[in-house]
């Protein structure tokens, strides 16, 4: 800390610092006069004092831990090390509130927390005890620091004030009152040249402002003549200032003219030296620096030759319309030296167009001869190139082909076995009224002669038959959810190849006491499904 004095530790009342504690040493003895001093740095590794929040503006520090035997000259005696005190409110509880006179000095005194502070030599508890210093929370510093930062957001606003006066455009001067003295004096300055702008704004207020009347109507007409007699000198100035423009313009114009001829010049020693006699005489660097330098002068050349024929035509235009507002008369007197003038113009262009026909033909020259050995390498990839396509689209179409013919075939399929479904099912609903039919019948006969109508229904009429029903009653005991008539087909197929799906169906239909059909599913998930049914009949 700045300003901390370090020998606080030597002072009347603090134990000197002992050597044991851990992380503190004592200074090492100064070295003999008779030999050279060597200065080193020396590091303190000990954290800085764990203390609280700073308040905003803090001057006073709470110090606890004090021993119970200590006065306020001791502890003024202590503290008044770290800086000015202005005020100790010491408490019966050992400890004490300090406030000093500027916020620098409670960072000095916060360093003191930690040490042990003793009364003497003597070893009562009452003299001895280890200081707690940290920040204490006052209304007074508290206080003196808003009115700080008022102080300080006051002078913040006065210099942005000023900031902004000063650069803040200065307002125009005040405008005097009309009368007669004024106005003569006016009068005056109106005819003055370098007063006139100055005049002419006080002339202008005026009359905005009504001050023209009966009276003063002779003076204000002899005002307004003086300023309307400066109209033919703004328009001397205004044809000067042309005149200068175009004598401008025609030098900027020659110069143009010069630096494209060198333009021109340079582009045909490119040209000349890319020809066969003397191109075969430089290496390959050379050749292409050549190439690029030859590029870049001609395209600046045709961005200069582009400019000046711009010029050339706004004065063609120009003089068009010059022409356009003259009478007939004016338009048949043409000057000899605007004849020579558009003469040489038209010559200089032909010239100019000439050599960028030439440099042209050049380019093309080369650029034939760096592609006449790749365009026949470039003509048999391009065809390779066109055949694998060709072959990839031939197969990508073959591809396609087989799989609608692929398409087809399964809609072909889902046709028959859609048409075979509605041949089942009719057959199944003619079953079911009969079954229906059946239904009623047997609840008006009695138990016997059900017995008797089992007995002559239509019975098995061979082994097979009785086979199938035994294989298929199992097959749809295992699966209580049912099975559909292709998977039924499908399986005793394995046993039995000629046998086919109708026979299976018409089966199950005869023997309904055995196997019921329920339907499954909602919409396009719609299926028939076969059930074993007979133990249900039997309970």
């Amino acid at each position: 800390v700045p300003g901390f004095d370090p020998s606080l530790s030597m002072m009347t009342g603090i134990t000197p610092i002992n050597p044991m504690i851990p992380g503190m040493g004592l200074v090492p003895p100064p070295p003999p006069t008779d030999v050279p001093v060597v200065k080193e740095i020396i590091h303190c590794n000990l954290p800085p004092p764990s203390t609280r929040e700073r308040p905003p503006g803090c001057k006073t520090v709470f110090v606890g831990g004090l021993p119970e035997n200590a006065t306020e000259e001791i502890i003024q005696e202590v503290f008044e090390q770290c800086g000015d005190i202005t005020a100790i409110r010491k408490s019966k509880k050992n400890f004490c509130h300090i406030r000093f006179a500027e916020e620098f000095m409670v960072d000095k005194a916060i360093y003191l927390s930690g040490y042990r502070m003793r009364l003497g030599s003597s070893t009562d508890k009452k003299d001895s005890g280890r200081l707690h210093v940290d920040f204490a929370q006052a209304r007074d510093d508290f206080y003196e620091w808003e009115c700080k930062q008022r102080m300080l957001a006051r002078e913040e606003r006065h210099r942005r004030k000023m900031e902004e006066d000063r650069l803040r455009p200065p307002s125009p001067p005040a405008i005097m009152h009309y009368s007669e003295h004024e106005a003569a004096l006016l009068a005056e300055k109106l005819k003055d040249d370098s007063k006139f702008s100055e005049a002419i704004t006080v002339l202008l207020t005026w009359i905005e402002r009504g001050e023209v009347n009966r009276r003063s109507a002779n003076q204000f007409y002899s005002m307004v003549q003086s300023a309307n007699s400066h109209v033919r000198r703004l328009m001397n100035e205004k044809a000067a200032h042309e005149q200068e423009m175009e004598q401008a313009k025609e030098s900027f114009k020659n110069a143009l003219t010069g630096i494209l001829t060198q333009f021109e010049q340079i582009v045909a020693v490119f040209n000349a030296s890319t020809r066969q006699k003397a191109w075969d005489h430089f290496s390959k660097a050379q050749r292409k620096n050549i190439d690029i330098w030859r590029k870049h002068s001609e395209e600046l050349r045709n961005a200069h030759s582009e400019q000046l024929m711009g010029i050339r035509r706004e004065e063609e235009m120009e003089m068009s319309d010059d022409d356009s507002g003259d009478n007939p008369s004016k338009k048949l007197r043409v000057d000899d030296s605007a004849l020579a003038a558009q003469a040489y113009a038209l010559k200089e262009e032909n010239d100019s167009l000439r050599w960028q026909l030439d440099a042209y033909r050049n380019e093309v020259e080369l650029l034939k001869q760096e592609k006449g050995q790749l365009f026949r390498t470039e003509e048999s990839l391009t065809k390779d190139q066109q055949l694998q396509f060709l072959q990839q689209t031939m197969q990508g179409m073959q591809q396609q082909l087989l799989s609608i013919q692929e398409e087809l075939n399964n809609k072909k399929s889902e046709l028959e076995q859609a048409k075979e479904e509605q041949t089942h099912t009719q057959a199944m609903l003619k079953v079911l009224q009969e079954q229906e039919i059946n239904v009623l019948t047997v609840a008006l006969v009695n138990q016997d002669r059900e017995k008797n109508s089992e007995k002559r229904s239509p019975g098995l009429k061979s082994e097979k038959e009785a086979l199938l029903i035994g294989i298929i009653s199992t097959f749809l005991h295992v699966h209580p959810f049912g099975a559909n008539i292709e998977y039924l087909w499908s399986y005793m197929q394995q046993l039995d190849s000629r046998i086919s799906a109708n026979e299976i169906e018409m089966l199950l239909m005869r023997l309904p006491r055995m196997f019921k059909q329920e339907f499954t599913g909602v919409g396009a998930t719609l299926e028939k499904r076969w059930k074993f049914c007979a133990f249900e009949g039997i309970k």
